[in-house]
């Protein structure tokens, strides 16, 4: 199994005063990196084959892999056209996406309990999507529409007539199989060549999940912390909210 951890955009949103930006998954909570939380993770739960895409201020990702020193060292991809979306930043990634086994895509600037994580590797080779029915309505939560137990849908804005019996917000955390992972990428590449490099990643997983041919099940983490940060108020709230109820790792192999 192989994690994919995108970490390329800027965080212009987080409105970090000029000279401190930095990549999200740099943000500290409790001395620790988002990034470096990533990996201990990931490592507990037994997954070491991992693939960084990074973009903006990539120089000080790898400074801080240097000052990790991990015995499974990540590779990195990087898109230095990060500015123009996160399709051409999963389209950076096609060939660790398609190389075989079953892969964890992943975004880098959430804060979650391992729980979360381990629901996601639990079990044989599935496509799996992480469902959170505790949210916040509004436009800016991706949204998994589930109807009878099979996802309908997935997407920050919903039509008014579409059927489903749960809701949630999507983690941003996904896993394929690796047939579904290379039509996955080819869904990605059509947005490239198609002059739609500009649009969240999550398009292209809503594409493959609506055609049908590859089943998708859903973990409920519903209760389970995490926090994806956007805007200044989220690290508040990281700090303050999400970090004090976070369990300790557990291995699970």
């Amino acid at each position: 199994m192989r994690a994919i951890i995108l970490a390329a955009g800027s965080g212009s949103r987080l409105r970090l005063p000029p000279g401190e930006e930095l990549p999200k998954c740099l943000l500290r909570f409790d001395g620790v990196t988002l990034l470096e939380r990533h990996l201990q993770i990931l490592e507990v739960a037994g997954v070491e084959d991992i693939v960084l895409a990074l973009g903006f201020r990539a120089e000080k990702v790898t400074a801080e892999l240097e000052r990790l020193a991990r015995r499974c060292r990540p590779g990195i991809v990087l898109n230095p056209l990060y500015n123009l979306g996160s399709v051409l930043t999963v389209h950076t990634v096609a060939e660790p996406l398609t190389r075989g086994g079953d892969v964890l895509l992943m975004d880098a600037d959430v804060l979650y309990d391992p729980r979360i994580l381990h629901a996601l590797v639990a079990g044989n080779s599935v496509n799996r999507l992480m469902i959170d029915r505790e949210f916040e309505a509004g436009e800016e939560p991706v949204k998994v529409c589930v109807k009878n137990g099979v996802p309908v849908e997935f997407r920050k804005r919903l039509v008014a007539d579409l059927e489903y019996d749960t809701i949630g917000e999507s983690v941003g955390f996904f896993r394929f199989r690796e047939d579904a992972a290379r039509r996955f990428a080819a869904i990605v590449a059509g947005y490239v060549e198609g002059g739609r490099s500009h649009l969240p990643h999550e398009e292209a997983v809503r594409d493959l999940l609506l055609e049908g041919s590859h089943a998708f099940d859903v973990a409920d983490v519903t209760g389970m912390p995490w926090i994806e940060i956007d805007f200044p108020g989220d690290i508040a709230r990281a700090r303050d909210q999400i970090l004090p109820r976070i369990q300790p790792q557990r291995a699970t192999r």
